[in-house]
């Protein structure tokens, strides 16, 4: 018996950490998708934003995120201590009881880690093309360490939300939807890019650099969340658990293809032509959509949830762009925003436990409380040291501005790239 938990114990660990190897594969995902969808003349800063955002939330993750989202407090106030776990080399059984996960603990530390990132990635994308750099990483400080482990600690870490009863797996809310409303927050602050919109309400198209790029990004981001929706499970090590995790899988895979599916649709007969951008942000959509709960739904039902999500995100982009004037370059926040909340709210299609009261209450806490705090730091590095580049830096590109490199040297004329 005690060589089969043994056993089991090093099956789960090891499975804990390829799903996080995938997740943080997710990183090199967004860093092409971004990158692709932007002008050329931004690509070096959009790299050096995404490998720095990836390493700043490691080192904070570590040094207080995670004892602040997994530690002692009341359902609402978390501790704060420092380091995780003090002997930090030291694997431990977490949970307890028959049915309760073995991993070992720092396994757990390095998935959770790699989520943190993620949520900061999306608003890599949507402030892209005119925010500081510095401004964007000391944001990024805050956010990692601080303003996603509160409300990670309030739904996974044991507080009121989970109480409540809010259900959502592998994080539609508690990532996606919270990156998209601390992106929200920038953008209004930031305000839209140079040339974006002109007299009348008139919608200029921005072309981003490099669709090969971003369709790349996309598969990567496909590929890396099946460690995103499959890790969430936890375990693989028993009959139950194995089954939980194909199902996982393959809801994922269906979600993220009818999501496409759906908005190459809808694009087609809005706009009269297959529009790649909306189709990779269909995929997305799909993903998001699903995130909150794949373990449950029949594969057609994960198909419908991930198409409306794949409808949902090309009426988001345009109404946000055309209506709202927020500049988005790469639909993050309609994406992993919009689509998050009918995630969270799909999962009422599937789980029997799940409650409309729990889900509301989780849409609405979650978004109040990154999009509110995020609103405040903005505005405090705002009033500090500015978040915007000069209009001069804008036109020239921020690779020069921030970076003093450009990503295609062989292209770049006397004014840098277009």
């Amino acid at each position: 018996m005690e060589g089969l938990l043994e056993l089991s114990y090093a099956l789960d660990t090891f499975y804990f950490l390829l799903s996080g190897l995938l997740v943080m594969w997710m990183a090199a995902g967004f860093t092409m998708l971004e990158s692709g969808l932007v002008r050329s003349k931004n690509t070096v800063e959009i790299l050096t934003k995404n490998v720095a955002l990836y390493s700043i939330a490691c080192i904070m993750y570590m040094l207080v995120g995670y004892n602040i989202m997994y530690g002692d407090g009341s359902s609402v106030i978390p501790g704060i201590s420092f380091l995780i776990g003090g002997d930090n080399t030291v694997a431990q059984v977490v949970g307890g009881g028959d049915d309760a996960p073995y991993y070992s603990d720092i396994s757990d530390f390095f998935f959770q880690v790699v989520f943190v990132a993620t949520a900061m990635s999306i608003i890599s994308g949507a402030v892209a093309e005119r925010m500081k750099l510095w401004a964007f990483l000391l944001f990024a400080v805050i956010l990692t360490g601080v303003l996603y482990p509160v409300h990670g600690y309030w739904t996974w870490g044991g507080g009121f939300l989970d109480e409540l009863g809010y259900a959502d797996y592998a994080g539609s809310g508690i990532v996606h939807m919270a990156g998209a409303a601390a992106a929200l927050a920038g953008v209004i602050l930031l305000g839209a890019r140079k040339g974006k919109y002109g007299p009348g309400g008139k919608v200029n198209a921005i072309p981003g650099a490099n669709m090969p790029l971003a369709t790349l990004g996309t598969f990567i981001l496909w590929m890396g969340w099946f460690g995103f929706n499959g890790g969430s499970e936890l375990k693989v090590s028993d009959v139950e658990s194995a089954n939980a995790v194909a199902m996982v899988f393959a809801n994922t895979n269906i979600a993220a293809a009818s999501g496409l599916v759906v908005a190459l649709i809808v694009s087609k007969l809005w706009f009269g032509k297959a529009d790649l951008t909306m189709a990779l942000n269909g995929a997305l959509a799909g993903l998001v959509a699903i995130t909150a709960e794949p373990s449950l739904p029949p594969m057609i039902l994960a198909s419908f949830i991930g198409a409306v999500g794949g409808a949902i995100v090309v009426g988001s982009i345009v109404a946000l762009d055309k209506f709202l004037k927020i500049d988005d370059p790469v639909g993050a926040i309609s994406v992993h925003g919009v689509v998050g909340v009918w995630g969270i709210l799909a999962v009422l299609l599937s789980n029997p436990d799940a409650t409309i009261g729990g889900q509301l209450a989780g849409i609405g806490v979650i978004f109040a409380w990154m999009f509110g705090t995020a609103f405040i730091v903005w505005y405090a590095i705002k009033a500090i040291m500015g978040i915007r580049v000069s209009e001069e830096e804008e036109y020239e590109g921020l690779d020069m501005a921030d970076c003093g490199m450009t990503a295609y040297p062989e292209f770049v004329g006397s004014k840098g790239t277009k």
